[in-house]
């Protein structure tokens, strides 16, 4: 059951696809005050456990941390940070009483889930403007299916997106992606994309080329297509400040871009310095934006990624002007430790201040909204106006699109990755924990840059996170300039890398298979061992063994020098084990502890009991699967049912299964 409560006057979000009537009298649940701001205050239980939040800090259970719903341009994401890129407002209580809360609102929220006093969940918002919904079911995964349903379908990328892609910011000629495609063949490493960070365009502006080293780039587009790889490029917020620049002098004509409190269009730096932000919360400016992927899509292109969309900022004139005036004072006096450390968090804070976000403003339907009381809206109406954009280019091709921060709603246009990370173990296991809170609120089409974004990573890191990585639905490399090197090919022993990403390729048609049944059914893809084994008191503490679907549960190892790992089986179940030499072992498990030895270049996974799973033969890109002649694995007398379409078309609305019996 679902309700609806409504304080004050909320903005519309379009989170939600259902229509639900507004509940008139108190919530049964906690106690809600509206008098200064909005706050919801709930007495916890010792056994409850509280899931959800999306992309979020720290682990599954949110118990015992505050966490800040501000979409935050930060890839550091150490223990102690409090927002990330999303805002992902939905929690499940679970323990004596089970209930769902969805929090509707556009700025920012702060979850205090017994942090401040253990045993209390508080929520706030700034202004009391809220839509609160509460779903009420028999347990965590009831409510999490029902609130799937109250926010719609998720996005369903083209099956060729659920191949390996490899990406690293610093690529900036052909002779760059040639080399890459060329090392990858002629290893014979299955790949299907190579991503374009921002060097591909001229001077950083969207929707550009640059002259000198992507002249003919249709013909390139066409070149690596026939070497069976598409190109991703990225697509970042803000539209370059400069005469002659068509998507400038457009926006300006027509008011498209966000403006200051006097009217004048907001000015921050960002990659191409001087840009202005595309009001895309404006539905005309939504059309006009989503309307200029045309102009790669008609080059060939197949897929977009969108940054920098919080939005971020690495400064703006009024920033400046704000140092200038603290470093004058500075300058003029004999300065004390303090004034010291003021002026360096003065500098360190010009990026994403606060200020800059009070400063500007969108226009919907014919009113002024300032920045900040929406903030989380934006990176979600930027993909959403990519995705309507493509719609209207072609209504019945998927193409691939994700973005880096969003808001709940957006998972319907497009998935995300986790955005900026680094080459630590702590984010490797960061990303598996991640997973599951992500699939609560949509976004099931979704991964981490394999490998860590910034710093070096090192082999074995990359290994044990490809291994990893073979289960989500987005499986990139991705790293930044000035890092270590970290393309599969640039390491010892190619033949473990090339052995791991085989064992993704033999998994594609099921994990297509689980995605496409989460997303059409409203279910999720990863899922937490308590969501299953409800009563299981080990199960429910487990935070580092995940399901998969409906037959598998991964228990990945993320520990530096580790040769294998404890891994606890709710249930009886099947082990299988991809060896280094291509053969698949299997061995069945009791309920229980049980250390499993997993090499650096081995995967396993376990199949639950009486089900099986299908496993193809290796290839060398998604195209090359076959489909027909696949093994089941797991256990006697068994069946699969499999999903299966073109993986172009939205034909995935008919039914597309069969059954496969072992």
């Amino acid at each position: 059951m679902i309700k609806k409560y409504v304080y004050g006057t909320p903005f519309e979000t379009e989170a939600v696809v259902m229509n639900i009537e507004k509940t008139e009298g108190v919530m049964e649940y906690g106690k809600v005050c509206c008098e200064k701001k909005f706050s919801f205050e709930y007495e916890m239980s010792q056994k409850d456990m509280i899931f959800g939040l999306g992309q979020s800090n720290r682990g599954i259970n949110k118990r015992g941390y505050i966490y800040i719903s501000n979409c935050t341009d930060d890839p550091e994401h150490t223990e102690h940070k409090t927002s990330l890129y999303g805002a992902h407002n939905f929690i499940v209580v679970s323990g004596e009483k089970n209930f769902g809360l969805f929090v509707d609102y556009p700025s920012t929220v702060i979850f205090d889930i017994g942090y401040t006093h253990s045993d209390k969940l508080k929520i706030e918002c700034e202004y009391c403007d809220v839509t609160l919904y509460v779903i009420e079911g028999q347990n965590a995964y009831d409510i999490v299916k029902q609130f799937r349903k109250l926010i719609g379908q998720s996005y369903i990328p083209p099956k060729f997106a659920f191949g390996y892609a490899q990406s690293r910011w610093g690529y900036k000629t052909k002779q760059d992606y040639r080399e890459v495609a060329r090392e990858y063949r002629k290893n014979h490493i299955p790949i299907d994309m190579i991503y374009m960070d921002i060097d591909y365009m001229q001077d950083f502006k969207d929707f550009t080329l640059n002259e000198q080293n992507f002249s003919d780039f249709e013909e390139f587009v066409k070149e690596m297509k026939q070497n069976n790889l598409k190109l991703i490029p990225i697509i970042d917020a803000g539209v370059k400040i400069e005469k002659g620049y068509s998507v400038y002098e457009e926006g300006v004509k027509n008011n498209y871009f966000c403006k200051r409190e006097d009217g004048s269009d907001f000015v921050a730096a960002v990659w191409p310095n001087d840009t202005h932000f595309p009001d895309v919360l404006n539905k005309e400016v939504r059309k006009w934006f989503g309307l200029k992927y045309k102009i790669l899509t008609d080059k060939g292109i197949e897929g977009f990624w969108n940054d920098m969309n919080e939005p971020a900022i690495f400064y703006t004139p009024e920033g400046i002007e704000r140092i200038k005036k603290n470093m004058k004072k500075f300058i003029e006096k004999e300065p004390s430790k303090n004034d010291v450390w003021f002026m360096r968090d003065s500098l360190r804070h010009l990026a994403n201040n606060p200020y800059d976000y009070k400063s500007f403003y969108h226009t919907v339907d014919g009113k002024k909204i300032r920045h900040d009381k929406v903030h989380n809206l934006y990176g979600y109406n930027m993909t959403r106006a990519a995705a309507e954009g493509l719609q209207e280019i072609d209504n019945n091709r998927r193409y691939l699109l994700f973005s880096r921060s969003s808001y709940i709603g957006m998972h319907r246009y497009g998935g995300i990755w986790t955005g900026d990370n680094m080459s630590w173990w702590s984010h490797l296991l960061l990303n598996i924990k991640m997973m599951p809170s992500l699939n609560m609120c949509g976004f099931l089409y979704t991964g981490a840059d394999i490998g860590g974004f910034g710093a070096n990573t090192t082999r074995e890191l990359l290994l044990r996170w490809l291994a990893f990585g073979i289960f989500t639905p987005l499986m990139r490399n991705h790293s930044a300039e000035g890092t270590r090197r970290q393309e599969c090919y640039q390491f010892e022993k190619i033949e473990q890398f090339k052995h791991l990403i085989e064992i993704r390729y033999r998994l594609i048609p099921y994990i297509y298979s689980e995605y496409m049944k989460a997303a059409l059914q409203y279910d999720m893809y990863f899922k937490p061992l308590s969501f299953v084994y409800q009563s299981d008191e080990i199960a429910k503490e487990i935070e580092d063994q995940l399901l998969i679907g409906n037959e598998i549960m991964i228990a990945p190892v993320y520990t530096q020098n580790a040769k294998g790992r404890c891994v606890y089986l709710p249930e009886e179940m099947m082990m299988i084990k991809f060896v280094s030499d291509g053969t698949i072992n299997t061995k069945q498990y009791e309920k229980g502890y049980h250390y499993i030895d997993t090499k650096l270049d081995e995967v396993v996974l376990f199949v639950r009991k009486g089900c099986c799973i299908p496993i193809a033969e290796p290839a060398e890109y998604v195209e090359q699967i076959d489909t027909k002649n696949m093994k089941l694995y797991g256990y006697d007398n068994s069946e699969y049912l499999l999903y299966d379409d073109d993986g172009i078309t939205k034909e995935y609305q008919n039914e597309n299964y069969k059954t496969m019996k072992y």
